[in-house]
């Protein structure tokens, strides 16, 4: 049951912020390799209410969790608890160890981004609190910054080893402009989406984990297959370099050429958007499916029929699994106009098909 800020704390919030979360449309497994991503904002967003403290307790509460009740830490005093709490200690963790001087606060959070759908819900939250923060305690941070801390939250305190595309997708993209973003030097450009596509995104109802299994292992093969190649990271070879991963042990070679190639993939999708040349695009789109079911097998059976079924759709440019796998979300790039009636159609025959409870997020009802 929801309960307004003043139900909870007896007061009115000082602060109000929020943030999006994202779809990636291709530039998947790069960013942890200092690679390109092209990410798009969503409707869907994170929203936080904050009011100061005089003292270092912060209380926090969550609509979107089981347990409605409030919880507690006190700055200085973070310290892991395996919940959501974990991206609040994370986020005031890693701005007072930057020098950023923070005071308690009461904090009330809500979201409509899934959870566990591969659409970063975790970087919504960092990024609207960090907004929110900026705002109460007049802190000097830009929103690369934000990004940054954001991600530092996530790997240094909650333990999932992402990369920054989730966070610089929450804090700078919008949607309905790209972000090319070279994750290494943290450069970006805006790429508008062409007039006449549109972007659908269904969530395959299968809740994915960054913190655990084998993303962080896919994060380690490439770390190893890079240290192997004697780069500094995969970012650093091109297609050209792809006759060097014969050196390789299995699985190293095909995690190093899905990043490889996904990399060029990228660029490539760029330079269609560019041309508005949609059937290059999404022809890029299925390229970008295929290495990562295979190759980088990050893929399951119900997202990859979820994709087929896009694919016999005739005004799908294009399809694929977004964001970290094992569960999750596909985009789809469509003929604009479409898309809607497209995500009904296919979720209904997925539904059917593979028993599970699929939901089209984008375009929004």
């Amino acid at each position: 049951m929801s309960k307004s800020f003043s139900d909870l704390f007896g007061r009115d919030p000082e602060v109000r912020a929020d943030a999006p979360g994202r779809v990636n449309l291709i530039g998947e497994h790069t960013d942890y390799s200092g690679g390109f991503v092209l990410p798009l904002a969503i409707p869907q967003r994170t929203r936080v209410e904050l009011a100061a403290r005089e003292d270092n307790l912060v209380r926090a509460w969550s609509e979107n969790m089981q347990r409605h009740e409030i919880e507690e830490y006190r700055l200085g005093e973070e310290n892991p608890v395996r919940g959501w709490l974990d991206y609040v200690q994370g986020v005031t963790q890693a701005a007072r160890r930057a020098g950023h001087a923070l005071q308690g606060f009461d904090l009330r959070v809500t979201s409509d981004v899934p959870l566990g759908g591969g659409l970063s819900s975790s970087a919504a939250l960092e990024v609207s609190l960090l907004r929110a923060l900026r705002e109460a305690f007049h802190l000097k941070m830009d929103d690369v910054e934000i990004a940054r801390f954001g991600q530092k939250a996530e790997n240094d305190f909650v333990g999932a080893p992402v990369g920054i595309m989730d966070q610089m997708a929450s804090s700078l993209a919008d949607e309905t402009t790209a972000l090319f973003l070279d994750t290494r030097h943290l450069s970006y450009e805006k790429v508008p989406l062409p007039a006449g596509a549109e972007l659908v995104v269904i969530n395959s109802g299968i809740s994915h984990s960054n913190v655990k299994g084998e993303y962080r292992v896919r994060r380690q093969e490439c770390e190893h297959a890079a240290e192997l190649l004697r780069v500094p990271q995969l970012r650093d070879l091109s297609k050209q370099d792809l006759w060097r991963l014969t050196s390789l042990p299995e699985p190293l070679d095909r995690r190093a050429r899905h990043v490889i190639t996904e990399n060029a993939r990228v660029r490539c999708a760029v330079s269609a958007m560019q041309e508005n040349d949609l059937p290059r695009l999404g022809k890029l789109l299925y390229a970008s499916h295929e290495p990562l079911r295979d190759d980088y097998e990050v893929s399951i059976p119900e997202i990859d029929r979820l994709v087929e079924l896009a694919g016999e759709e005739p005004d799908v440019y294009g399809a694929r699994i977004t964001g970290g796998g094992f569960g999750g979300s596909i985009v789809i790039l469509a003929r604009h106009g479409t898309g809607r009636a497209i995500g009904e159609r296919i979720v209904a025959r997925y539904e059917d098909e593979m028993g599970e409870d699929g939901t089209v997020l984008v375009p929004a009802p």
